[in-house]
Parts: C-alpha cells; sequence; structure tokens
C-alpha cells in the first residue's frame, strides 16, 4: 500500500495543498487545495495557522501517515528553520517546530527548490538519474543538487548558482555585479530588453521576438545563454551531473533556449568533462508539493 502524506507549497503569492499517494516510482495527487498566502505582522505565525488549516481539510475522510512543508528562502532542514525569506519577511522561524505544535503527524520542513528538484530528479525529466542538477529560472536562478540520489543543502546555502561572477559588469540585486542572474534571469531579459528598445516586454515575449527576428531580442537572449552556459560551466566542472534540468518561466521558451545553450556548453566543455543530459522540467507548478511528499514519506525527515 502507498503512504499517503500531505504536502504544502508556500509560496510568495499561492499555497498550494495536496493529499499525495507516494508509492515507490511515484506520488500520485489525490486531491488539491489552493489559497493565497498570508501576510501581516506575523508571517511566519499566519502561514503555519495556514497551512494546519489546508491539513484538517485534506484529512477528513484520509489517512494520513506524514506531513511536508515547503518554504522559499533560506531553509536549514536540519533544524527545521526558515532562516530568511525576503518575500514572506521571516528571519530564523522556527517552522517545523511551530507546525508541530499545531499538527498531531511526523512533519518535515523543507526548501521549495530543493523539494521540486527531488520530484523532478525522482518522478520527472531527470528520473533514473543519480547526479542532478534542477534549475528553475525565473526572478531569480537558484538549484537543486542531488549527489547520489540525494538531496544536498550545505546548511541551506547550497546552488546559488545565480550568483557566480562571470565577469561582467552589470549590477546584481544581491549587491554585486557580474553574476549570472543579472543577465540571465526571466527578470533580466525584460529588464535588458527594456534598456535597449524602450519597450516593456516579459521574457517570454522577449522570446516571441527572437524568433520573430527583432535584433535587439536576440541580442539579449544571446547574452543570456553565454552568461547561463558559463554558470552551467562551473555546475560541470565542480560537481560533474549526469542530467541539468532546466525549469521556470525562462525555460518555457523550450528549444529556444536548449538547443544555443547545449551547443554554447559543449563548446567550453573540455574532453575530460563529463557532459550531462539538457533536459527541460516535466512537473511544472506540481513539482513542489510532489517533493514535500517525498520528503513526508521517505525517511529524510529530520530530528
Amino acid at each position: 500500500m502507498p503512504a499517503q502524506a500531505i504536502a504544502v507549497d508556500v509560496g510568495g503569492t499561492e499555497m498550494k495543498a495536496a493529499l499525495v499517494a507516494v508509492g515507490p516510482d511515484r506520488a500520485e495527487p489525490l486531491r488539491w487545495l489552493r489559497q493565497p498566502t498570508p501576510r501581516g505582522e506575523d508571517t511566519a505565525r499566519l502561514v503555519v495557522d495556514a497551512v494546519a488549516g489546508l491539513v484538517a481539510e485534506l484529512r477528513v475522510d484520509a489517512q494520513v501517515d506524514a506531513v511536508g512543508v515547503v518554504v522559499p528562502g533560506a531553509v536549514d532542514e536540519a533544524r527545521g528553520i526558515g532562516v530568511y525569506s525576503a518575500n514572506l519577511g521571516w528571519s530564523d522561524a522556527p517552522l517545523r517546530d511551530m507546525l508541530a505544535e499545531r499538527i498531531d503527524l511526523p512533519v518535515s520542513l523543507g526548501h521549495d527548490v530543493r523539494a521540486g528538484g527531488l520530484a523532478e530528479a525522482r518522478l520527472g525529466a531527470a528520473r533514473g538519474m543519480r547526479d542532478v542538477v534542477v534549475l528553475p529560472i525565473g526572478t531569480g536562478i537558484a538549484a537543486a543538487l542531488l549527489f547520489d540520489g540525494q538531496l544536498y543543502a550545505g546548511g541551506g546555502f547550497a546552488g546559488e548558482i545565480g550568483h557566480v561572477d562571470i565577469g561582467h559588469g552589470e549590477p546584481c540585486g544581491c549587491g554585486r555585479t557580474g553574476c549570472v542572474e543579472a543577465l540571465a534571469s526571466s527578470a533580466a531579459v525584460a529588464r535588458r530588453y527594456l534598456a535597449r528598445t524602450g519597450a516593456e516586454r516579459t521574457s517570454a515575449e522577449v522570446a516571441a521576438a527572437v524568433r520573430a527576428g527583432d535584433p535587439d531580442a536576440q541580442a539579449v537572449w544571446a547574452e543570456a545563454v553565454d552568461a547561463l552556459a558559463k554558470g552551467l560551466l562551473v555546475l560541470v566542472t565542480v560537481a560533474a551531473p549526469e542530467c541539468i534540468v532546466l525549469g521556470g518561466g525562462f525555460a518555457q521558451a523550450g528549444a529556444l533556449l536548449t538547443e544555443p545553450l547545449r551547443e554554447r556548453l559543449d563548446a567550453m566543455l573540455a574532453a575530460y568533462h563529463r557532459r550531462p543530459h539538457l533536459e527541460l522540467a516535466e512537473l511544472g507548478d506540481t513539482a513542489g508539493c510532489l517533493g514535500a511528499a517525498l520528503l513526508a514519506t521517505e525517511g529524510l525527515r529530520t530530528k
């Protein structure tokens, strides 16, 4: 019999929750709930209250074995602490203990990107592989790292490939210059197109302009691909993944991103490098919840 978990993915604007049946090679959502993420003077407490409410609703008429909750920002899974979230406004919040006070089931706390990466590695684009990088590309760029099939968190700080300095002079939101995500994130593509043309476009609209032959869009896109390839070169050199999975809004461009990126990365790799498979994410916005369910049921919960 599969285990049943309640999984909650806390986002900056929305919370997704699901009752999930988890077997050896699958995770099947049985019921979904969504609601806005609450905010206030004590957002951590409001979020915990909201998670407890979602769990109570999903437990009705269900035999539930465990609960997994994933949140954004810096997360220390070992201690169960939300170290910092700029979007949700908490710092050193003991989220796992707060959740355990409200929920009489085993509770796992994880990081949203790492949980989504676990789901893509076990159930999605990289299934069957052991050394995997999952790279959602949105407003920022952060990677989930799996070595020998296990998540690597580095105390909650691992995977910040978006802040590798690749030597350009553009400022980054982190306060430094030269970062990968200052050129290669969805936000950067939109911002740099605006700076070149005076026209406001989303990264998806810039991608459409690339396909239509817009030279400004093509220049911005080429710079983004080059920056991303340089960041991936660091990952390949240090971590030697079998597979790199690209997700997030930027990856919705599909082959417009993967084909030039694969060509650029391949040109930079030496003969001795392990050449990774380059894949597009398969699980979309369900990845966080599915990963939370895996964390809840696979013995990864820290004590």
